[in-house]
C-alpha cells in the first residue's frame, strides 16, 4: 500500500487503544430485530451484513437505511456496529466498492470486516473514518502475519478459528494490536471457510456468500464401491461440533483476546439473546473480581437452552480429532422453544402484552428471561387478544397476546416454552 494510504489510515485511528480495557462481546445480527436483541442483552458491538460483499447471502442483511437505524439504536446503549465485507472478490464484484464503503462511513458504521486486500486498501483510502478489521477468512495464525497487517494500517485482526490459545499468547507478546477470536458457534469442517464442497455440489461459492452447508448433509456409506448393507440406517454427516468457551473465560482474557466473537447471523433471536446473556454475565463477573471468579452453572444452562449442536472447545487446547465431528444423528435438541417477545407491561395490573412467535396456550409452563440473568418460570393462566377476547391457544404468528405474569417483565424480555 502507498504511504498516502497508510497516513490516511493512521489519522483515522487517532487515539485507538490496541488493548481494550475490557474484552468486547461481539454478537451476530442477521437483521434489525436481532441487532436490537443482541445489544439489549449485553453485546458491546454487533456485526451485520450489507446487501453486497458479505459471506451470508441467505441472511436478511441490511439496507443502508436499516444500517443507519441500527447504528442509532446501538449508540443509545454505547454499542458499535460492524459490517462484514468479507468476500474474496471476483472482477465483477469490484464495481462500486468505494461508493459502498463511503456510504457505510456516512451512516456511522464503526468498522468493516474484510479479507480481500483490494477492499482493505480501498477502505483505508476512501473511507478513513471506518476501521478495517481483518476477517478470519485470511486464516491468520502467526504473529508475523499479524504484524504485517498492523503495518498495513489495521487496528484489529480476527484470527483463524484454527488458532490455539498458545498461539494467541505468542501473537499478543510480539504485536500490540487488538485480537478478535470466535468463542462460540458453528465451526467449519474446512479451514476458516475455505471449503469448496458447496461449489462442487451446487455451484454456490462459499467464499462469495453462497455456502450450502454440504458438510451437514446426510451421505450414504460405501465400501469398495458398494453400498453398505442397510445404508439408510448408516447415513452420516461430516459437520463439526459447535464451539463453546463459556467454561474458559479466564483463559481467553488472560491470553489477551480483546474481542469475544459469537458466530451466527442466521440464528434466531432466542439463540442470540441466550448466548449473549450468558457470556455477558461471565465476562462481567471475571472483570469485577478475577481472584474470586467462579463459573456458574446457570450460565452453562442458559446456553444449553438455545439451539446448539454438541459443543467442544475447537482448536484452543488441541487439534480436534474424529470425536469432535458429528457423523450420526445429533443429540436431542434444546428443551426450550422461543414462544413470544414482551412488547408492553403494565405494573398496576401485572398484565404483559407479548408478540407470539410460536404457539402456546393456558396451562403451559413458560420461562421469561431478560438481560443480566433475570428469569422466572410460571404457568400461563388466562390469556386474551388485544380486544379482551379469551383465547384457548395463541396460534397466529406475530399476534399480540395479553396475559398476566407472576413477576414484572420488561420490553424485549423473551418468553420460551418447555418442550415435552
Amino acid at each position: 500500500m502507498t504511504n498516502a494510504v497508510l497516513d490516511t489510515a493512521a489519522r483515522g485511528r487517532t487515539g485507538k487503544r490496541y488493548r481494550l480495557d475490557k474484552p468486547e462481546l461481539l454478537a451476530p445480527a442477521g437483521n434489525l430485530e436481532k441487532l436490537r436483541i443482541a445489544v439489549h442483552y449485553g453485546a458491546d458491538a454487533v456485526y451485520i451484513g450489507g446487501q453486497k460483499y458479505g459471506l451470508r447471502s441467505n441472511a436478511d442483511n441490511f439496507s443502508i437505511d436499516e444500517m443507519r437505524e441500527g447504528v442509532e439504536f446501538a449508540a443509545r446503549y454505547g454499542a458499535k456496529v460492524f459490517v462484514a465485507t468479507n468476500i474474496y472478490a471476483h472482477q465483477e464484484d469490484l464495481e462500486g466498492v468505494a461508493d459502498y464503503l463511503r456510504q457505510l462511513e456516512s451512516v456511522g458504521i464503526a468498522a468493516i470486516i474484510a479479507a480481500d486486500p483490494y477492499i482493505v486498501e480501498t477502505a483505508l483510502r476512501e473511507a478513513p473514518g471506518l476501521e478495517v478489521h481483518l476477517s478470519t477468512q485470511q486464516s491468520t495464525m502467526n504473529w508475523q502475519a499479524v504484524k504485517f497487517w498492523k503495518e498495513e494500517g489495521l487496528p484489529r485482526v480476527v484470527l483463524a478459528r484454527e488458532t490455539s490459545m498458545e498461539e494467541i499468547r505468542e501473537i499478543k507478546k510480539h504485536v500490540d494490536i487488538e485480537i478478535e477470536a470466535f468463542i462460540h458457534g458453528a465451526m467449519c469442517s474446512s479451514v476458516s471457510g475455505r471449503c469448496v464442497l458447496s461449489n462442487h455440489f451446487t455451484d454456490r461459492d462459499s467464499n462469495r456468500g453462497g455456502c450450502c452447508q454440504s458438510c451437514r448433509w446426510k451421505y450414504d456409506l460405501h465400501e469398495g464401491g458398494l453400498a453398505v448393507a442397510n445404508a439408510d440406517e448408516h447415513q452420516f454427516t461430516m459437520g463439526s461440533k459447535d464451539l463453546c468457551m463459556i467454561r474458559h473465560i479466564p483463559d481467553l482474557i488472560e491470553a489477551g483476546v480483546d474481542s469475544f466473537k459469537i458466530e451466527g447471523r442466521m440464528k434466531s433471536i432466542h439463540y442470540v439473546a441466550s448466548v449473549v446473556n450468558a457470556y455477558r454475565q461471565a465476562i462481567d463477573a471475571y472483570m469485577a473480581d478475577p481472584e474470586s471468579y467462579a463459573l456458574k452453572q446457570e450460565w452453562i444452562d442458559e446456553i444449553g437452552k438455545a439451539a446448539n449442536r454438541p459443543l467442544n472447545t475447537g482448536f484452543f487446547y488441541s487439534k480436534p480429532g474424529a470425536g469432535e465431528h458429528i457423523y450420526e444423528p445429533e443429540e436431542k435438541p434444546a428443551p426450550y422453544d422461543f414462544a413470544a417477545i414482551v412488547q408492553e407491561y403494565d405494573e398496576a395490573s401485572g398484565i404483559a402484552v407479548v408478540q407470539q412467535r410460536s404457539p402456546f396456550k393456558p396451562g403451559m409452563e413458560v420461562e421469561f428471561i431478560g438481560p443480566g440473568g433475570r428469569a422466572f418460570t410460571q404457568r400461563i393462566d388466562e390469556m386474551t387478544d388485544e380486544e379482551g377476547n379469551p383465547l384457548t391457544v395463541a396460534r397466529h404468528p406475530m399476534q399480540r397476546i395479553r396475559l398476566r405474569t407472576d413477576q414484572p417483565v420488561r420490553t424485549w424480555d423473551l418468553m420460551r416454552k418447555r418442550l415435552l
